[in-house]
């Protein structure tokens, strides 16, 4: 960083310490940036440098997410622009409709920039579930096996896959003023549209039907389809307890057993 921004100094540390990625907020020359760095092993940062380098570029346009400063994907570090703007989550911010409206029109624009078939998306998805009820984890074992009878069961189809955030929800968005900021594409990648809809429906939707209805008018359809969603929502039940617990995340453990309770009930 000395090299690239010679004379930074450290303004705010903003890691969350559960894995190892380390955000730190830094100025140089009246200047504000956001660094990410992460070990060898982790491909958070690597899929954040390709987001950045790709999809984001069209939200960085309209500053609707930052722009990309320096990278080097073998040291695993990024440097980004400072985005105004406070966390949505915890705000009255992520109980107002307009905000869900915005990040359904924003979602839509970055959807819609790229589409292909995928005819191995869903059986990679599932067995990648598969795998993560061999790791250590503290599901109950009849939850635990119920959900590996639904993924035998399952019949993979081809999907249309998109460009997509990941992580789409009030944790990883910014309200400055009115105007709504995405941050943190650690989790991009090319998957189902309706992946990113996973989050906010086990969250803020889940007792705000309003917000998803303001979601859906902002995105423009609901392209939900009831089979591929509810293998989606256990995919990512399963796939939130097993990571909450490797990593100790207790509260985010717990929402994933309830999230794994209210997706069996889907079979």
């Amino acid at each position: 960083m000395e090299a690239w921004l010679p004379g930074v100094c450290l303004l705010n540390d903003l890691s969350w310490n559960l894995i190892d990625t380390a955000v730190l907020e830094v100025g140089h020359e009246q200047r504000r940036y956001v660094v990410k760095a992460a070990g060898p092993s982790n491909r958070h940062i690597g899929r954040e440098i390709e987001a950045h380098q790709s999809s984001t570029v069209m939200l960085a346009r309209q500053n609707h997410a930052a722009k990309l400063v320096r990278s080097d994907r073998s040291m695993n570090i990024l440097v980004t622009e400072y985005l105004e703007g406070s966390l949505v989550e915890g705000t009255e911010a992520e109980c107002e409709t307009d905000t869900y409206l915005q990040a359904g029109r924003l979602l839509r624009v970055f959807h819609e920039q790229a589409r292909r078939t995928d005819p191995d998306y869903e059986a990679a998805a599932t067995a990648k579930a598969m795998a993560r009820l061999d790791t250590p984890h503290r599901m109950e074992e009849a939850a635990a096996e119920k959900a590996r009878a639904v993924f035998r069961t399952y019949q993979p189809e081809p999907v249309v896959i998109v460009p997509t955030h990941g992580d789409w929800q009030p944790r990883n968005w910014l309200m400055d003023g009115t105007e709504l900021r995405i941050i943190d594409f650690g989790r991009y990648g090319y998957r189902p549209a309706t992946s990113d809809f996973c989050r906010l429906a086990v969250q803020q939707w889940r007792t705000a039907p309003q917000l998803e209805s303001a979601f859906f008018e902002g995105y423009g359809s609901d392209c939900r389809d009831s089979k591929l969603w509810n293998v989606m929502l256990l995919r990512e039940a399963v796939s939130t307890a097993a990571w909450a617990y490797h990593v100790g995340d207790d509260e985010f453990e717990e929402q994933g057993h309830r999230m794994l309770r209210d997706a069996l009930a889907n079979f």
